[in-house]
């Protein structure tokens, strides 16, 4: 579909949530609340929570309402490849990294990217969280006309955790 008329998303604009199909409700809250730290703003039964950081009315939405008790989805189709979790600072980031790593839950990668320092992991069926933090904008890697160079290294752990001490 052509629109013939050009339009920019206002730079305000920003993901609001996502809503996840889950198998076990009480499975991904231990997940996204006990061990992430996002808090319930609401619960339907046994079938759909809502979880936000800091009082929003939702920032993930769970729900097994089409995937009670189902296998993951195939890795090789078509979905979310992962949601995104943005921390505040680099010390929230070093923080999360040591409550994950104290609870024995493995993470799938950690990268810098130039732009921002991430931790990969799967949720319990599978779908994949980033934890990341945003380097300050002055600081992202560009080329001469202005145009991102984000990569992928290795994340520099030892600096991570020297902002927790």
């Amino acid at each position: 579909m052509a629109e013939t008329k050009e339009y920019t998303i206002p730079a305000g604009a920003g993901i609001g949530h996502v809503h996840l199909k889950v198998a076990d409700l009480n499975r991904s809250l231990a997940f996204y609340c006990d061990l992430l730290g996002f808090e319930i703003t609401t619960l339907y039964g046994d079938q759909a929570a809502f979880v936000s950081a800091g009082g929003y009315h939702h920032h993930i939405g769970l729900n097994t309402w089409y995937s009670k008790d189902a296998p993951p989805a195939p890795i090789r189709s078509a979905g979310l490849f992962h949601t995104a979790i943005r921390y505040p600072a680099k010390a929230d980031l070093a923080t999360i990294y040591k409550r994950v790593t104290s609870a024995g839950y493995p993470f799938t990668g950690a990268s810098d990217h130039g732009v921002s320092l991430a931790f990969y992991l799967d949720d319990p069926d599978g779908n994949g969280v980033e934890l990341y933090w945003d380097k300050p904008r002055q600081d992202w890697p560009q080329t001469e006309d202005g145009q991102l160079t984000m990569y992928t290294k290795p994340l520099d752990l030892a600096d991570l955790l020297k902002a927790v001490g």
